[in-house]
């Protein structure tokens, strides 16, 4: 527990280092000198600003302290299968990761790194209500290798995953980590397509899980943002 909690703090760190606390400077809920934000990501960081869709996002928590969670999330039961609970850990070297790695994952992407991709895999009905900014939308059913169409699947790697195909194999050398997620911890919809990317082989170290979704960032009140078009 020691080392896990010297890990956050660590990330943390780093991540209020990279991007200090700079807040949504239009807004009447920005971060200044005078006034830090009340509701912040971490003690020492009040927001982060990531790209989305070409276009400056401010990832922060909602100020409102009486705010609820989305009615969308609200739901605690929903029928199994399919919507069945999830492993804390999905398959052996698949990374399960929470908010504050996500962010950094983010931030890296917009700062530059094309070796990252965050990818939201639910259909584009339950993107519309919301997203994380930064996140690439690829629905789960596209990808879903061995019923998806095969062209559609092939596109998808090549193109966005930056897979190489030769010969009729997969080539992983410059595949791009990918981070994954769907509603949260009763979806299936990332889980199918990460196991679809192991079964292929895609690098399992490349293959990052936010299990907590959708559900876990709107009950910390984190931005959310309409899909880039």
């Amino acid at each position: 527990m020691k080392t896990t909690l010297l890990k956050l703090s660590g990330l943390a760190l780093a991540l209020a280092v990279t991007m200090g606390t700079s807040g949504c400077a239009t807004t009447d809920t920005a971060a200044t000198p005078d006034k830090p934000l009340e509701v912040a990501l971490t003690a020492g960081l009040s927001s982060v600003d990531v790209m989305h869709g070409g276009q400056k996002a401010t990832i922060m928590r909602d100020q409102n302290q009486d705010n609820n969670i989305n009615p969308a999330f609200a739901k605690t039961s929903r029928k199994c299968p399919p919507f069945c609970i999830q492993p804390a850990v999905l398959a052996p070297g698949v990374q399960t990761v929470g908010e504050l790695e996500v962010i950094h994952y983010l931030k890296k992407m917009s700062d530059g790194d094309t070796s990252i991709m965050v990818v939201d895999s639910r259909t584009p009905d339950w993107v519309e209500k919301g997203t994380i900014p930064g996140a690439v939308n690829i629905p789960w059913d596209k990808l879903n290798i061995g019923k998806s169409d095969p062209l559609t699947v092939q596109e998808i790697l090549e193109k966005s995953f930056g897979v190489k195909s030769q010969d009729g194999f997969y080539m992983f050398d410059n595949a791009k980590t990918v981070v994954m997620f769907c509603n949260g911890q009763w979806c299936g919809q990332s889980p199918t397509n990460i196991k679809g990317l192991l079964k292929i082989g895609y690098p399992a170290d490349k293959i990052k899980w936010y299990r907590g979704g959708m559900q876990e960032w709107s009950a910390l009140g984190l931005t959310t943002v309409k899909p880039a078009k």
